[in-house]
């Protein structure tokens, strides 16, 4: 009896040990099967992702002015910007599919106040060319605080907001524009102080006792903001040359509006939509200066609002002004 047990512990142990063997081999198969996995996965991604530098135009102005590319420091600064824009895709997609429904009105308003074309670049990295509120309460697509838009003419209450009305703000952004242009004799600068504002730029130019935006050392944000201008207009003058295709049908193309004058008082814009045939959402997409359910308007002022044009919804190809 005792050696029969004697064998049936041994058979057991034997047992456990070849189980013990098959898992080892499994676990080492497993390990190298899974190592091999890897590396494929690594191979296949390395071959498949490809991120490249980028060669910078050799030459490039800024509203007709020279931009210096002969200066190091002027050439990484366009670099820096040019890369974040072309690898920021989502952000630079939205841009070129916006551009065709914004910059015609832009473009125009800023020819008929003689402001230089590449000026509508301000509106496009300021806001992406939607009507966002900054932290400290810049509005609209030209990004301005309160007490500037009404230093420059627009209306601001809680009833009209016009920061939020493109025409109007791209008006009032022209007016400060040639102003600081008559003042610093450059459009580079003239865009300088549009971000920093003129007692910070003036600072700037007396510490520094240089005339040329490229060759202050200014705050970080500034320092980079023309050269934020100017990469968007490469990248929007040429897209395929960063790696941006698109259809036509891909951008968004200018809504097809008519205009209504209103010189009194509007008591309800639900109302008054439904009058117009459309709706309270639709009202307030084309004129989002409309800041209230309702337009007082005691001081019977002539106000424009834009309406759908037949066929507003199915082919907003054209925009009537």
């Amino acid at each position: 009896m005792k050696a029969y047990n004697r064998t049936i512990l041994q058979g057991v142990s034997l047992a456990a040990l070849v189980l013990l063997a098959t898992v080892a081999v499994q676990v080492l198969i497993s390990s190298t099967s899974n190592e091999g996995t890897d590396l494929d996965h690594q191979r296949q991604f390395n071959d498949s992702y490809k991120v490249f530098s980028l060669t910078l135009p050799s030459e490039i102005t800024f509203c007709g002015e020279p931009v210096p590319m002969d200066k190091l420091d002027v050439r990484e600064r366009l670099d820096r910007e040019l890369l974040v824009n072309t690898y920021w895709q989502s952000n630079s997609l939205l841009a070129l599919k916006r551009a065709t429904r914004w910059f015609p009105m832009i473009e125009e308003v800023l020819r008929e106040n003689g402001v230089p074309d590449d000026m509508k670049f301000i509106a496009l990295i300021e806001s992406g060319l939607t009507n966002t509120v900054s932290p400290k309460g810049a509005t609209g697509y030209w990004q301005f605080m309160k007490e500037t838009a009404l230093q420059y003419g627009m209306e601001v209450n809680g009833e009209v907001d016009e920061r939020y009305h493109v025409r109007r703000s791209t008006e009032a952004a022209c007016r400060y524009l040639k102003e600081a242009h008559a003042k610093y004799g450059s459009w580079a600068l003239a865009a300088a102080s549009y971000n920093l504002g003129p007692g910070g730029l003036d600072r700037q130019l007396e510490r520094q006792q240089v005339g040329n935006y490229f060759d202050l050392l200014l705050p970080e944000e500034t320092s980079r903001y023309v050269f934020r201008v100017l990469a968007m207009k490469e990248i929007l003058r040429d897209p395929a040359r960063y790696g941006f295709h698109l259809r036509e049908q891909d951008r968004y193309a200018p809504y097809r509006t008519r205009t209504v004058s209103v010189t009194g008082p509007v008591t309800d814009i639900t109302a008054f939509a439904t009058r117009q045939g459309t709706d309270y959402k639709t009202v307030k997409l084309l004129n989002p200066w409309l800041r209230d359910a309702k337009l007082t308007n005691k001081e019977g002022r002539n106000y424009t609002l834009l309406l759908p044009a037949e066929g507003f919804d199915q082919d907003p190809s054209k925009e009537d002004r």
